[in-house]
């Protein structure tokens, strides 16, 4: 069975330095009344209390406090851990106390992590705003002060032989935020903070120093830039100037001092066309050599000759063969009456011949059979001749030189 600890005067003193002193009952921002050491459950408004009685009533409240403390914390702890931790619990409350990492490393068996989890507890509110509040970070050190002094004195370190480093995974530790001075009025029967300005730190810029990240980037940087070094482009070489003598001038050497600069003749850019401009009917007299618009009709226009195109088919290989064009559609109708009659027959022949047949030299499915293939096979042929003809036309318009029959 755990044996259960108890509160001793460290713990008591630590809190009495810490709360405050208040003779007269004063109301808190939530409404509750506070007098003595923070003594709230038995606070009311025009209560009094002397130092002994309120020291008297902190002990009190700590009886809840210690017992809080022994039921959760299943870690065997010592007298100055366990005075540590009532003092951390009376201040941010039981239920805090429960839910925080700092019970949580405890029952884990790491204490150096639970009493750095205990100076993360350093915020309040202030006026809307959360703030990191001067007064709980030095609080909140001389309770881990007092959770890591060992019961049987300081175990030495000398510096010779351990030089300290800087832990840069400590981040949480430092509060990135001024810590900000926060002034208690103990008087009156009003609880209430003031900031106070006169103690205000201001934020000073030391540098950091880099990462182990940072480390790296600059060697790997460095070694870079030895082993690809910038290579240093030659000189420009001078340019030509251009001389040009004036043949017109009365003295030649004179002119040759004048210096020209050649430049590329503007080009004149193509005025841009009026879109919006009306076309202009012009009136031209009819030539009496040129047909009128009634003798066109009465006689057929002769037909302009047509430049000739280059082909680079014709160039290279000579003229292409030309196919010539056949016949109409009659051909390739007539196949594919006659194979659909063929097949049309067949299927009509193998329904009304008596089943007899089916015995024969020639069963009558391989008669039917032979007749479908060949009616399919006449109709397909038409089918081709038909999409022969039909395609002959566009290809003629690709081919630019109709065929006519001949």
């Amino acid at each position: 069975m755990k044996s259960r600890n108890q509160v001793s005067r460290a713990a008591i003193e630590l809190i009495k330095r810490c709360e405050g002193y208040r003779r007269k009952a004063a109301q808190a921002p939530d409404g509750r009344w506070t007098i003595g050491y923070g003594h709230t459950l038995t606070a009311r408004e025009g209560a009094e209390v002397s130092a002994d009685d309120a020291e008297a009533l902190l002990i009190y409240d700590l009886i809840a406090i210690s017992h809080v403390v022994n039921e959760w914390v299943f870690a065997p702890l010592n007298q100055n851990q366990f005075d540590a931790l009532v003092a951390f619990a009376f201040n941010i409350g039981a239920e805090n106390f429960r839910h925080s990492a700092v019970l949580r490393r405890l029952n884990e068996g790491a204490f150096i992590q639970a009493a750095c989890a205990m100076e993360l507890w350093r915020k309040a509110e202030f006026e809307g705003e959360k703030i990191v509040v001067d007064a709980l970070v030095r609080r909140r050190s001389a309770e881990k002060a007092l959770f890591l002094t060992p019961p049987n004195g300081w175990v030495p370190t000398p510096s010779p032989v351990v030089r300290p480093n800087v832990d840069l995974d400590a981040t949480g530790v430092v509060p990135r935020q001024v810590p900000a001075a926060l002034r208690t009025s103990l008087e009156g029967t009003t609880a209430a903070l003031y900031l106070d300005e006169t103690e205000q730190e201001h934020p000073i810029s030391h540098d950091e120093p880099p990462s182990a990240a940072a480390q790296a980037a600059a060697s790997v940087s460095s070694r870079l830039a030895g082993v690809f070094k910038e290579v240093e482009l030659p000189p420009e070489p001078p340019r030509l100037v251009v001389e040009e003598r004036n043949a017109m001038a009365p003295f030649p050497h004179a002119a040759a001092d004048a210096l020209f600069v050649l430049t590329p003749p503007e080009e004149e850019e193509p005025e841009p066309a009026d879109l919006f401009k009306e076309p202009k009917l012009e009136l031209v007299a009819a030539n009496e050599s040129e047909p009128t618009l009634f003798e066109a009709e009465s006689a057929p226009a002769a037909r302009p000759q047509e430049e000739p195109v280059a082909d680079l088919f014709t160039d290279r290989l000579g003229p292409r063969p030309r196919a010539k064009r056949k016949g109409g559609l009659g051909p390739a109708v007539a196949l594919a009456a006659a194979g659909l009659a063929i097949f049309g027959g067949s299927v009509f022949w193998a329904m009304n011949t008596p089943a007899t047949y089916a015995n024969g030299p020639l069963s009558r499915g391989a008669v039917v059979w032979l007749a479908g293939i060949l009616g399919v096979a006449l109709v397909g042929v038409a089918v081709y001749l038909i999409l022969d003809r039909l395609g002959r036309p566009a290809l003629e318009q690709i081919d630019g030189r109709p065929d006519r029959d001949q």
